[in-house]
């Protein structure tokens, strides 16, 4: 898989299980993973997927993707702008961040993802 490929189908794969089965997301993440979401920082698998269901029931639109090759041949950094729903309000526009690593072929975890709301955009 290229990593244009892995970028594609994570994002799709992260949002659509986000949106409709939050807790699917526990999988992604590992002890060593890291969230700063708002400023605020979340290490461990348990802690970010506190803070990811506590925010609720959310609906993303992603508007663009972009990639880089990571320092170490192992990772991939993605980008991500869109908007969010959050409870059914009005949609807030909102860029992530992610630095995939693999563990095996065809296999990545987030090792690093922030998030931030735009605001006045």
């Amino acid at each position: 898989m290229s990593a244009q490929e892995v970028a594609t189908a994570f994002v799709a794969h992260f949002y659509s299980t986000f949106d409709t089965n939050p807790d699917g997301l526990a999988g992604l993440y590992s002890p060593a993973s890291n969230l700063t979401f708002e400023g605020t920082q979340h290490v461990g698998m348990q802690a970010i997927m506190e803070k990811l269901k506590g925010i609720g029931a959310v609906k993303h639109t992603i508007k663009s993707t972009d990639l880089q090759p990571s320092a170490s041949s192992n990772a991939i950094i993605v980008f991500v702008t869109g908007s969010i729903q959050i409870g059914g309000d009005n949609a807030l526009h909102f860029c992530e961040s992610f630095q995939l690593v693999s563990t095996a072929p065809g296999a990545y975890y987030v090792h690093n993802d922030i998030f931030r709301l735009n605001y006045g955009l």
